[in-house]
C-alpha cells in the first residue's frame, strides 16, 4: 500500500499585498487590530472586533485579560505547539519501532499483527483473523510495512505532508485525523478484501492526510491544480498495481476527507463539537463494517 502523497503548495497571491511576519512566504490583505501586523489566515485569532495575532493574545495586549486567559489557536482551533512535528516525529519513530522489529522476530511477528479478515495461518499453527475477536489487528496493521521500499515511501509520504497538516490543525486534532483516516482504511479491507489477503501499512492514514490536506489547501484558498493532479497519479498507482490495498486506500481517503472538512470549517463557536462529532461518526461507520463483516465470516 504504497502512494507519495504531497505537502501543500504555496499561496497564488495577489502583487502588492503585504506578507504575514510569521510566514513571509504568505500575502495577506488582514492585518491585527492591536499591532497592525500583517496575518495570514493560520495566525489569525477572533478578537471581540477583527482579528489578533499569536503574539498579542499571548501577551494579553489591551485585552484587560492575563496572558494565559486566551492562548493562541491553529486554524483548526488547536494550541500552537513550540515543536509544530512532534506527533508527526513520534509516529514515524513508531512505524520504524515496529519495521525493526518485524526484522528482528520474523513473519511469527508480522502475522500475529498485520490486518487478515480470517483464514489458517500456518507459521501460527491456527485460524487467526479480524473475524475470530482480533480486532487490535485493524490498529496494529497500521504500524507493519511489508519491504524496505513499502515503508521508506510511507514514512517520507508521512513527513511530507503530515509536519505542516500537524501546523495547521493542533496535535490533538492532527493524531485524532491519522487514527480514524487508519481505522477507515482497515475497515473498508476488512469489509471487501478476500479474509485469507493479510494487509498492512501505514497508508490507509496517510491517504487520509492527504485528503485533509486537500481541504485545508482549499480553505486556504491555494492553487488546488497540484493536490488534485498528485491525487489522480495516487489513484493511478493504487489501482495499477496488484500487490495494492486499494480498500485501504479509498476508506482513508474517504475518512480523512470527511473529517478534514469537519476539521477546517466547523464553526468556531460548535467547533469542538463538530470535529470531534465527524471522528466519532467515521469510527462508528468502522465498527459497522467490522461487525457486518464478522458476521459474513462466522
Amino acid at each position: 500500500m504504497d502512494q507519495a502523497p504531497g505537502s501543500p503548495q504555496e499561496p497564488q497571491g495577489t502583487p502588492g499585498l503585504p506578507t504575514c511576519y510569521r510566514h513571509p512566504d504568505r500575502e495577506t490583505g488582514v492585518r491585527c487590530t492591536r499591532c497592525e501586523r500583517p496575518i495570514c489566515p493560520e495566525c489569525m485569532i477572533s478578537a471581540s472586533v477583527g482579528f489578533q495575532c499569536p503574539e498579542c493574545v499571548r501577551e494579553g495586549s489591551g485585552t484587560g485579560h492575563a496572558p494565559s486567559a486566551s492562548r493562541p489557536r491553529t486554524l483548526a482551533g488547536g494550541t500552537i505547539a513550540s515543536d509544530p512535528r512532534l506527533v508527526t516525529k513520534i509516529l514515524v519513530g513508531l512505524n520504524l519501532a515496529a519495521f525493526l522489529v518485524q526484522l528482528s522476530v520474523g513473519d511469527r511477528f508480522t502475522d500475529s499483527f498485520d490486518l487478515i479478515g480470517r483464514a489458517y495461518v500456518p507459521v501460527l499453527g491456527s485460524v487467526e483473523g479480524i473475524a475470530e475477536g482480533q480486532w487490535y489487528r485493524l490498529v496494529t496493521a497500521m504500524f507493519l510495512h511489508g519491504s524496505y521500499i513499502h515503508i521508506a515511501f510511507n514514512m517520507l509520504s508521512l513527513w511530507w505532508i503530515g509536519g505542516p497538516l500537524e501546523s495547521a490543525l493542533g496535535r490533538v486534532r492532527y493524531l485524532a485525523l491519522y487514527g480514524v483516516s487508519g481505522l477507515a482504511g482497515s475497515g473498508l479491507t476488512y469489509l471487501i478484501a478476500e479474509p485469507n489477503q493479510p494487509s498492512l501499512g501505514a497508508s490507509g492514514a496517510i491517504f487520509g492526510l492527504f485528503g485533509a490536506t486537500a481541504i485545508l489547501m482549499r480553505r486556504l484558498n491555494y492553487d488546488m491544480r497540484p493536490v488534485i493532479a498528485l491525487l489522480v497519479i495516487n489513484l493511478i498507482f493504487t489501482f495499477g498495481w496488484s500487490n495494492i490495498a486499494w480498500q485501504a486506500h479509498i476508506g482513508g481517503l474517504v475518512g480523512g476527507v470527511l473529517v478534514g472538512y469537519a476539521m477546517v470549517h466547523a464553526p468556531r463557536e460548535r467547533r469542538a463539537l463538530i470535529q470531534y462529532g465527524a471522528c466519532a461518526l467515521v469510527l462508528i461507520a468502522v465498527v459497522v463494517m467490522t461487525l457486518v463483516r464478522t458476521g459474513q465470516l462466522t
